[in-house]
């Protein structure tokens, strides 16, 4: 039997909420963590992660546990989730089911964990008995349906309510290390992120950041091109033959992305993950738009500018652009966003 939804958080309680498997959702998830600390004086919250967001979870001060899941992007690992939730069993209150899958809500489930929260689908009503149902159009954003889940079911379905934004501490000793250790220079930085781990349909031209790092570095700025080992030959691409633009992908650690992003002065970014994380470090954000849409994943800072085109096929959502061409980002010139950096650094 489904419970009534009207929970509200309260002082003292352990609250265990299974995070979502992309950088950009697990960084939005902190306003949900927010919101809890908020309400709930004196909770604990536990999160059941992937062992790679381990690195973004630390930097949030609202967190005081991490749960590792030890199993792989589309994996099942029962054995893992058992594991997992016999460490788990007794020791939490609630549960808070952030991604839409059956397997997502196991752990807790297996746990024993007594009100477990979630949205309905994939067959999980057997797994969930406070299940909510999705409203996209009061709902129109990711941030405020991981929000929502912690609140009263009255008050998440009306859709008004604050979304706190997310905040990482950085480690300015790490900085400091990296700068050396990276042979970085005194020069502002802006820092670069070519990649998108959804697809190309996201993903602005590297000759169009090519471009503009060469124009930036004209300017005065050292450029950083920050992503993981699969954007290796993307920085390649826009560094190559070029001085004071750094490729760094696949040279650092996430926990060492997040603190060159805060030294950064702008970034320009697709719409990834590292562009939320350069968000919740205070770094101003140029954010470059195509298949996705602003209106439902934006950068959640006072210091971003949306470059959109919005034409007539998009957003399309898509990982490839289905028409071929991917104009919602080829048009975007380089010139408008240089100029867009000009004019928003001191």
């Amino acid at each position: 039997m489904a419970e009534s939804g009207q929970h509200v958080a309260r002082e003292g309680e352990r609250i265990l909420v299974v995070g979502p498997s992309w950088v950009g959702d697990m960084v939005m998830a902190q306003s949900l963590f927010k919101t809890l600390k908020a309400r709930g004086s004196g909770c604990r919250i536990g999160v059941v992660a992937p062992t790679w967001s381990r690195p973004i979870l630390e930097r949030m001060e609202e967190v005081d546990e991490v749960a590792g899941l030890e199993v792989g992007h589309g994996q099942f690992g029962l054995a893992s989730r058992r594991q997992l939730a016999a460490s788990l069993k007794g020791r939490f209150d609630r549960a808070i089911v952030l991604p839409r899958s059956w397997k997502s809500a196991l752990v807790p489930l297996m746990a024993r964990i007594p009100l477990r929260t979630g949205f309905t689908g994939e067959q999980r009503y057997g797994l969930l008995n406070d299940r909510r149902v999705l409203d996209k159009a009061s709902l129109d954003q990711t941030v405020k349906r991981f929000v929502s889940l912690g609140l009263p079911r009255e008050e998440a379905e009306a859709g008004d309510f604050a979304i706190p934004r997310p905040s990482l501490r950085l480690d300015i000793d790490n900085l400091v290390e990296q700068r050396v250790a990276l042979g970085l220079s005194s020069r502002p930085a802006i820092g670069m992120m070519p990649g998108a781990e959804y697809g190309p349909a996201k993903q602005w031209p590297l000759d169009h950041f090519r471009e503009l790092a060469s124009a930036l570095v004209r300017e005065g700025f050292e450029v950083r091109v920050l992503g993981g080992p699969k954007d290796v030959d993307a920085g390649e691409v826009i560094s190559d033959g070029l001085p004071h633009i750094h490729n760094l992908c696949g040279r650092t650690r996430l926990a060492d992305a997040v603190d060159l992003l805060g030294d950064c002065r702008q970034v320009v970014t697709n719409d990834s993950g590292l562009m939320h994380v350069a968000a919740a470090v205070g770094t101003r954000v140029q954010a470059l738009f195509g298949s996705s849409s602003p209106a439902y994943t934006p950068p959640l800072t006072d210091l971003a500018e949306i470059h959109y085109l919005d034409l007539d096929c998009s957003p399309c959502f898509e990982r490839i652009c289905p028409l071929g061409h991917t104009n919602c980002l080829k048009q975007l010139a380089p010139e408008r966003v240089l100029q867009a950096v000009l004019a928003t650094t001191p």
